[in-house]
């Protein structure tokens, strides 16, 4: 009978990989440079394989090691949603776990989250609180959800220095706004930039409405101010106004790219601005069976890594 490899040497060998380096490597795993480099002889004894070429910089995968790197991420994070799985059975969740969420259900996959939560934990019964991202963190501190979805990057330059995080933050995905206009709009919006645009009639939002925060950090930066000519809290009730010739507005790209086809909305060229979604808790509150369960779900939704 063959003798089991190691995860040791599966996680050196990982790690090796991931940073190219022995040193590095060895500083990430806490354990020394011998250790490790014993461990990678004993994994390539134990395969039959060579797995790295030595460089001028460190190390670098063979192609037999790079098919075999493969193999090793897929064992070791079984491994990990083997030790999750025990964790989490070790006590049935039971409770609620209240959620705020934000802009639409199927761009954040809140049905798939809801299905996975409930297979996962039968027990533990999901509150739904849709609103603005702006205000989850201020929800999350009074204690009114567990968790949210949160559109932008969590700005905590206001805590005192030294001071640990208050958030845990998971970024989902990336993607663009575009300022879109009513129809007819092309001359109106064409080879302006962002200060002339900013002149133009705008359909605002409130403060806590990301569309309001991505673009007075913009225009504040450029020492100008937005020309709002209404504020609506409402994605509806924004592309109503946009679509009657009220002004221009922030739009999800794929929102927006479909009114253009259908409603023949402009989309104005070279005006666009990126964000992340992600969710966030509470830092102090991270580790609490529910909500570790929650950011799990998500990170497998998401395909996102460990």
């Amino acid at each position: 009978m063959r003798t089991p490899i190691d995860l040791r040497s599966l996680h050196a060998f990982v790690t090796v990989a991931r940073e190219s380096n022995v040193s590095r490597a060895a500083e990430a795993l806490h354990l020394t440079q011998p250790a490790i480099s014993l461990q990678l002889k004993r994994l390539a004894t134990e395969t039959g394989l060579t797995l790295f070429h030595r460089t001028s910089k460190g190390v670098e995968l063979t192609r037999d090691g790079a098919a075999l790197l493969v193999k090793a991420e897929q064992v070791l994070a079984a491994l990990e949603d083997f030790r999750q799985t025990a964790h989490r059975m070790t006590g049935t969740v039971r409770g609620a776990l209240r959620v705020g969420t934000v802009i639409d259900p199927d761009f954040i996959r809140l049905g798939q989250f809801l299905s996975a939560m409930a297979q996962a934990a039968p027990e533990l019964r999901t509150q739904l609180a849709h609103g603005m991202s702006g205000d989850v963190p201020v929800r999350l501190a009074r204690g009114e959800i567990d968790l949210g979805y949160f559109l932008g990057d969590l700005d905590e330059e206001t805590a005192a220095p030294g001071a640990a995080p208050q958030f845990h933050h998971r970024a989902l995905t990336r993607f663009r706004y575009r300022v879109i206009a009513p129809a007819g709009w092309e001359q109106r919006t064409a080879g302006r930039d962002w200060k002339a645009l900013a002149e133009l009639p705008w359909i605002g939002t409130p403060p806590a409405s990301v569309h309001h925060r991505l673009l007075n950090r913009l225009f504040s930066g450029l020492g100008v101010t937005q020309n709002q000519v209404a504020v609506v809290d409402q994605e509806p009730s924004m592309l109503a106004m946009v679509r009657s010739g009220g002004g221009l507005s922030l739009c999800r790209e794929s929102v927006a790219l479909n009114e253009k086809q259908i409603h023949g909305l402009v989309v104005v060229e070279d005006a666009a601005l990126e964000v992340t979604l992600g969710l966030v808790t509470l830092a102090s509150r991270k580790g609490e069976p529910a909500i570790e369960l929650g950011f799990d779900v998500i990170r497998k939704i998401w395909n996102l890594g460990a």
